[in-house]
């Protein structure tokens, strides 16, 4: 995130932390996250998540690994106000993630939907390679393919959509192995072009995505199930709205 950009209101953070415990995204997303941290890593001592937003994803992470140190930092204010309230327990701090310092500190860091926020993104990942210990692991998705670009994008203040080899250069550029990649939301790829040609048709409402009903919220979390249990598989799918990616620092 840069001055240049509109900075996200209060409000914001205050409707997605009402609604990230019961939307299918939020719910698919960290099942994601959570199987890439166990299958792809394994047991840590710390672990640091940039751009924690309201600590949903920080939650989950301090709850699978107890034992853990667990580290937040957001760069809105806003969006701590409700992490700290869900993990009490974590050391949450607000951080330009631009203008990071330190040296070998965690054993994993996780960058989840946040650096395509932020125009020096290569700087970043630098700096979060800076900060890994020698042996740990980087867990990063960001959104994926150019061509679904659309409004959609510019409501959440993105600078870029990821293709997967610009991602992995990027990742290699800052000193780190790519060890496992994987696209997901693949197979509500179709909805979601059809969803971004209505946003360029000027037809696009923020928080309609929140108001969906119920019905639809849960054919699509199961969705979601089906497509990581193929994930789980070993199937990786060259196409989806996210890309995941796990590199270490050797």
């Amino acid at each position: 995130m840069t001055s240049a950009r509109t900075p996200f209101p209060e409000e914001t953070f205050t409707a997605l932390a009402a609604a990230e415990t019961g939307h299918w995204w939020f719910r698919a997303c960290n099942r994601v996250l959570l199987w890439a941290l166990a299958s792809r890593v394994g047991q840590f001592n710390s672990f640091l998540e940039i751009g924690c937003g309201t600590g949903y994803v920080l939650e989950g992470v301090s709850r699978a690994y107890p034992k853990a140190e667990i580290y937040g930092s957001e760069y809105f204010e806003e969006g701590l106000m409700h992490a700290r309230k869900r993990i009490p327990s974590a050391i949450l701090v607000q951080l330009d993630a631009t203008k990071m310092t330190e040296s070998e500190n965690y054993d994993v860091i996780g960058a989840f939907d946040v650096i395509e926020h932020i125009e020096q993104d290569q700087l970043v990942l630098n700096n979060l390679s800076n900060a890994l210990k020698r042996g740990g692991s980087l867990l990063i998705s960001v959104p994926q393919h150019r061509w679904l670009w659309s409004e959609v994008d510019e409501y959440a203040c993105h600078v870029r959509r990821y293709t997967r080899s610009e991602l992995i250069e990027k990742i290699r550029s800052a000193g780190l192995r790519v060890e496992y990649s994987t696209s997901f939301v693949s197979f509500l790829v179709p909805l979601m072009w059809l969803s971004r040609l209505r946003a360029r048709r000027g037809e696009y409402d923020p928080m309609a995505e929140f108001k969906i009903p119920n019905w639809l919220n849960f054919s699509l979390e199961q969705i979601m199930k089906l497509e990581l249990g193929l994930i789980k598989f070993g199937i990786r799918i060259p196409i989806g709205g996210s890309l995941l990616l796990v590199a270490k620092k050797d």
